[in-house]
């Protein structure tokens, strides 16, 4: 099979319809690849079972509706869709990609003669970090900072968005890294390039406040696991020195899962107790 996506053997269900992966083509003139005039989604399947394939739709939508796109599938069918999709492409471990933009209908700033299309791609897609999950990833605090609340819709999963986080991927990668430490514009801590951030200082698991970047899905989940496993956790405020403090570093996302840290800058991380112990729960709730 062909390292590029699109060339692959598959199904993707694209606007009502199942469709050959390789005839899932898109105009020149798309809104979505000019404006950036997209949301989606990475929604994991273990097993058989989507895992919070609710709450990622609902996100999904709420993320359509942020940008003034409007669609006519509910939430009950696009989890529909994409449980079909992975049925289709004979998957039972997977990663997903919903993903809504604005088509070839229209061009220019006004959007919204530009029709929003809905797609669903399922394929197998093993550790997001490789092996370096294993023994801990490397973080460095990067260029690209992120915005005040009220410059971007940070609570929608936007394509636009997530330029300036390829671009700190890029400056990590490029210095020896395997992700980025990103700020926000007050200089305090808010994520790696794709994954929320997690830190055991004094006891405590501590991550940041979700009030400029995506409150994502397993964070949330970390986040009562935690209560259900009584450790101590809080969403404070957190700058790069705390981190010089901290015993465990780990970070979360779908496609990251729970994945340890073992280095930010000049500053060494053990995957510890309590890291594993998460790593644990998650694999067991997610199986």
């Amino acid at each position: 099979m062909s390292t590029y996506f699109d060339d692959r053997d598959g199904t993707i269900w694209i606007d009502g319809e199942f469709k050959d992966w390789r005839e899932c083509k898109l105009h020149v003139i798309t809104h979505g690849l000019h404006y950036g005039s997209s949301v989606f989604e990475g929604i994991r399947m273990y097993n058989g079972k989507i895992f919070k394939n609710r709450e990622h739709m609902e996100r999904l939508i709420f993320s359509a509706n942020a940008l003034d796109m409007n669609i006519d599938y509910s939430v009950d069918q696009l989890m529909d869709m994409a449980q079909a999709v992975c049925e289709k492409n004979n998957l039972t471990d997977a990663y997903l990609r919903p993903i809504i933009w604005r088509g070839s209908e229209a061009m220019g700033v006004d959007a919204r003669a530009a029709l929003p299309h809905v797609a669903i791609a399922a394929w197998y897609w093993g550790s997001y970090f490789g092996d370096a999950a294993e023994k801990g990833i490397s973080l460095v605090t990067v260029k690209w900072r992120k915005p005040p609340p009220g410059c971007v819709p940070f609570e929608a999963k936007c394509g636009g968005i997530y330029v300036t986080n390829s671009l700190n991927k890029h400056e990590a990668v490029d210095k020896g890294y395997n992700d980025a430490l990103v700020l926000d514009w007050r200089g305090q801590v808010c994520e790696s390039s794709g994954a929320n951030l997690f830190a055991l200082i004094d006891g405590v698991l501590k991550t940041p406040i979700a009030d400029c970047f995506l409150n994502g899905i397993t964070r949330q989940t970390v986040i009562q696991l935690c209560k259900d496993l009584d450790i101590a956790v809080e969403e404070c405020v957190l700058i790069p020195k705390d981190l010089e403090k901290a015993t465990e570093v780990f970070v979360t996302g779908t496609a990251a899962e729970v994945t340890p840290v073992s280095r930010i800058n000049d500053t060494v991380y053990k995957v510890g107790e309590v890291t594993k112990k998460l790593q644990e729960a998650y694999t067991k709730l997610t199986h």
